[in-house]
């Protein structure tokens, strides 16, 4: 008995400190709910209301904005303008969440889930409504089981962490994850994740075997205690719908000890049209070891002072020189690709290369999380099902040719294929599978915040593209979210529009689970998977 009085004392001295300390204005939600009530709950339904007030973050707080701005990518979100959230709580243990989803329904808050910040319309660190940021930055441990070609990766690891890690145990080893060494896991993984080896092992969704999630009512569930529906959900449904992912278990894929990497560039002078027009028939037929995108920008020709396109196209083949160049040489002998083009390396050094680092970087660069720049962007995708005319990619260029008041406008196309068809499209929510030649991703960034004129040059690129690409519906990426295509709260507003683009058949299935699993509709954001009813 006196041990208990004890700490309930201890407890009241750190509710007072607690309280003391982050004393703000008196208003939240409604008259009733005030932030000294909601940090009142943390405390009082913490474990260790010590721990939990080193990891909660208001206003008043002197680490507030760095803390809130840390993971914000997407410059066009953090004006003064934008809504901030009351609250920012950090975990470093995973009951502090189970605490917040008790709280933050009780006193009327959403919650906003962030792991690396780089979702393109900020919803998850974004709200209209009294909101908190969830912030996983601190939950980032990789357990790597090499003899079983496994790991454990909590949702806020980041890319680069978990090929580091892998890199560490076993060089043959690697996983299907985005070539962006920055992106955090519980998102990237949520949406479905694809990357250079997608043609070979598909998604990093496809990837994943097992998974822990927070639920609505606070409870740790893993993939026998979710269900087989829950777990299909969140691989490619958005795990924010339907709780909070904790960590992944994934499957790794074995790698060749040498790959081989190029980048080659061409221009509008050097037939750029007719050479894009054949990669469309050529990238995502040929052998599965080997992806090549293209990356194309307007830029300024220096030999003749007028604007053009450079295309570059960027490659990773699961194998050596020689097989690459027989490859290249028989398929798509209109790159003109040589051997001096082509570099060896190691799949872990090809990664490297991937986030844009030079060749020879130290393997640490990858766990790097403040190298990243930070623009203000907005972005847009498709998906082509056939593939385009010269006549349309001279269109395209027209728009390229345009000044614009941009700092960098990109238009990204990745070839599908090879095991993209192999997947049904109900394996997993996420539904671009056979059919899709390849996804085209739009993106304009320049510095500052006012918006009109580099979004309204994006809208009217992907105007123009309507001909070109899927329709009934016009597909969209999830991952590459865009509040353009519709913000649908209900069943009938979200199935009409961004629904269907994102999932197409599979989304009154997500809709039925979500029904199931979050029936009062708790977590969610502008363009979550709504309730049935």
């Amino acid at each position: 008995m006196r041990i208990q009085t004890l700490y309930s004392v201890l407890n009241l001295i750190v509710l007072v400190n607690f309280l003391l300390i982050f004393r703000a204005d008196q208003s939240l939600s409604s008259n009733t709910n005030t932030k000294s009530d909601f940090l009142d709950c943390l405390i009082r339904n913490s474990d260790d209301p010590d721990s939990i007030s080193r990891v909660i973050y208001t206003p008043n707080n002197s680490s507030y904005t760095s803390v809130l701005q840390f993971s914000i990518n997407n410059l066009r979100f953090n004006s003064p303008a934008t809504p901030k959230p009351r609250f920012i709580l950090t975990p470093d243990d995973e009951s502090q969440i189970q605490t917040l989803i008790y709280c933050a329904k009780k006193h009327g808050l959403e919650i906003r889930t962030r792991s690396g910040g780089h979702d393109f319309e900020g919803l998850s660190y974004v709200s209209q409504l009294p909101f908190v940021i969830l912030d996983l930055i601190n939950l980032k441990s990789v357990t790597v089981d090499a003899q079983t070609a496994t790991a454990w990766v909590q949702a806020g690891a980041t890319l680069g962490e978990l090929y580091y890690e892998i890199a560490q145990k076993r060089r043959n080893l690697g996983f299907p994850g985005g070539i962006w060494y920055a992106l955090g896991l519980g998102g990237h993984v949520s949406g479905g994740g694809y990357g250079s080896m997608r043609r070979k092992y598909g998604l990093a969704a496809d990837n994943v075997i097992d998974a822990r999630l927070i639920n609505v009512h606070g409870k740790i569930l893993d993939r026998k205690s979710m269900g087989e529906d829950l777990f299909w959900a969140i691989r490619g449904g958005g795990g924010s719908s339907f709780g909070i992912i904790l960590s992944w278990k994934i499957k790794l894929v074995p790698v060749p000890d040498v790959v081989t990497v190029f980048s080659v560039d061409r221009t509008l002078e050097q037939n750029l049209t007719k050479i894009i027009h054949k990669w469309q028939y050529v990238a995502p037929t040929i052998d599965k070891d080997l992806d090549v995108r293209v990356l194309m920008f307007s830029i300024v020709n220096p030999s003749t002072g007028n604007r053009t396109i450079r295309a570059t196209f960027e490659s990773l083949f699961l194998g050596g020189i020689d097989r690459l160049l027989v490859l290249m040489h028989t398929e798509f002998p209109e790159l003109g690709l040589t051997r001096e083009d082509c570099t060896e390396m190691s799949w872990i050094e090809s990664v490297v290369i991937g986030s844009s680092f030079t060749n020879g970087e130290p393997l640490e660069i990858l766990l790097n999380r403040t190298a990243m720049p930070k623009n203000s962007f907005k972005g847009k995708s498709d998906f082509a099902t056939n593939p385009i005319s010269e006549n349309g990619f001279e269109g395209i260029w027209e728009f390229y040719n345009d000044k614009i008041e941009a700092g960098m406008s990109l238009l990204v196309l990745t070839p599908y294929g090879g095991k993209m068809d192999e997947i049904p499209e109900s394996a997993i929510p996420f539904p671009h599978r056979l059919g899709s030649l390849y996804m085209i991703e739009y993106l304009v960034v320049w510095d500052g915040n006012e918006t009109s004129p580099h979004i309204s040059w994006i809208r009217s690129l992907y105007g123009y593209m309507t001909a070109y690409v899927s329709r009934s519906p016009r597909r969209a990426y999830l991952n590459y979210n865009d509040l353009d295509l519709g913000i649908g709260k209900t069943y009938a507003e979200a199935s009409d529009s961004w629904g269907s683009s994102y999932f197409k058949n599979n989304f009154n299935r997500l809709v039925k689970v979500k029904t199931m699993v979050d029936p009062g509709n708790f977590f969610k954001h502008e363009q979550s998977i709504p309730t049935r009813f």
